[in-house]
């Protein structure tokens, strides 16, 4: 094969797939309604196959210039979106939690504590708590399934001796109006959010509300590494109130956030596909010894699912207690 007919089946190949890149790029971020959106995407299809047939009946370097330019073009304005903690947002997501540590006191604002009746009804309350770190003891792993078995939201609790618990989650932070969409994490639909909350509120909405199937894992870390963990969600945090940043289905979502600190505590810790199929990473987080390891995973399953003890106890106030009940390490 000649280097002239190589670069030609190269290109033909890089081509579509860039071509198809950019009009999914341009579809969820160009500010116009969908038939603007659509003319736009064609005239970018056609300008790209025109010059794939260009590629193969003109001379090679003249098309790729020429789709590198355009390319490149894209690039510019898909670089100058930059993402904003300004928004109309919703009102489950429009407090940034931020926390301050003084020594072992830590104060948080804009903890989440809505009484939930539906997603559309429900009484919003953000709150200042303070927590003592030396009497931080657990530190829980949730999961949250609300279809396919390897796809689930993850959300991590701390427990303390007073009674306190509270929970993290990495959200995308939607505006008014806007929906989840798997696709659109891709391209830069939505912000970044992460949302310190009551359990009443972060676990009750997901099973009592919202339907959603979830269970709970107490997690073996020692006192040095949950110390660390829960500072490093306040750092994480303020980052996000003082430099806003894009949700990433796959680099920047509510397990891989998690996972990029807890690497900055405990060395080693092995990259794998459970990182990813969120749903299977309680048997990821046995593997690498921090679950109880006396237990099998399915047994770890059945007695930690909290769905029906959430449910019964509803707004109890001692809400924590009861859907630990039969919980191991619990």
């Amino acid at each position: 094969m000649t280097l002239r007919v190589f670069l030609q089946v190269l290109a033909s190949l890089a081509m579509p797939l860039a071509t198809a890149w950019g009009g999914m790029a341009l579809w969820y971020q160009l500010p116009m309604m969908a038939a603007g959106k659509s003319a736009s995407i064609a005239l970018w299809c056609i300008l790209a196959s025109a010059l794939l047939i260009a590629l193969w009946r003109l001379r090679p370097w003249i098309a790729i210039c020429g789709y590198l330019s355009l390319f490149a073009l894209l690039q510019v304005w898909w670089n100058s979106l930059e993402p904003s903690n300004h928004r109309v947002w919703t009102d489950d997501l429009m407090g940034m939690t931020h926390g301050r540590a003084e020594g072992s006191q830590v104060t948080l604002h804009n903890v989440r504590n809505f009484d939930w009746r539906s997603d559309e009804d429900y009484y919003p309350r953000w709150e200042t708590r303070r927590y003592d770190l030396d009497q931080l003891t657990s530190v829980d792993l949730a999961t949250s399934y609300w279809g396919m078995p390897a796809i689930a939201h993850v959300l991590v609790s701390f427990g303390f001796d007073d009674g306190q618990f509270v929970v993290f989650t990495v959200e995308i932070r939607k505006e008014r109006g806007e929906s989840y969409s798997e696709i659109g994490g891709f391209f830069k639909q939505f912000e970044l959010s992460i949302v310190a909350a009551d359990e009443r509120d972060a676990l009750r909405v997901r099973t009592n509300v919202r339907n959603e199937d979830v269970y709970l894992y107490r997690v073996n870390m020692s006192e040095e590494a949950m110390r660390a963990l829960f500072l490093s969600y306040i750092q994480q945090t303020n980052q996000l109130q003082q430099e806003p940043r894009f949700y990433n289905t796959i680099t920047a979502n509510c397990t891989t956030i998690v996972f990029d600190m807890m690497r900055q505590i405990i060395r080693g810790l092995p990259l794998d596909y459970r990182l990813l199929l969120t749903g299977y990473l309680p048997g990821y987080v046995q593997d690498v010894g921090g679950l109880e390891q006396n237990l099998k995973l399915e047994e770890l399953r059945q007695q930690g699912r909290i769905t029906e003890r959430a449910r019964r106890a509803g707004n109890n106030m001692d809400f924590s207690r009861v859907i630990r009940d039969g919980v191991p390490g619990w």
